[in-house]
């Protein structure tokens, strides 16, 4: 007996991802809803700051946001200290 492949949803069925996110995230090897809720988003930006330097904090707030169905400006907005603390434990931290 074949077993059915369950439906995933895929990243653009959450908030705050554009296209450039979403390419970035296929990049790591995340390209479902459910494989970014599952993941540790400062690990995701990590992995995606070694292949794309130039990605933004913005991106960060934007994997928060996503995860927790929250707009990604109120995560910088409300969580940035916590945020960049992290960070700077990862040894990540924005200069």
């Amino acid at each position: 007996m074949k077993r059915r492949k369950t439906h995933e949803a895929p990243l653009d069925a959450l908030r705050g991802l554009g296209p450039k996110s979403r390419e970035m995230l296929a990049r790591v090897g995340v390209t479902t809803a459910t494989e970014l809720q599952a993941s540790d988003p400062f690990t995701l930006y990590a992995r995606i700051k070694a292949i794309e330097p130039a990605a933004s904090l913005n991106l960060l707030y934007a994997l928060i946001g996503a995860i927790e169905n929250r707009d990604w400006r109120d995560v910088a907005r409300d969580d940035k200290t916590r945020i960049l603390m992290r960070l700077d434990d990862l040894g990540i931290a924005p200069k």
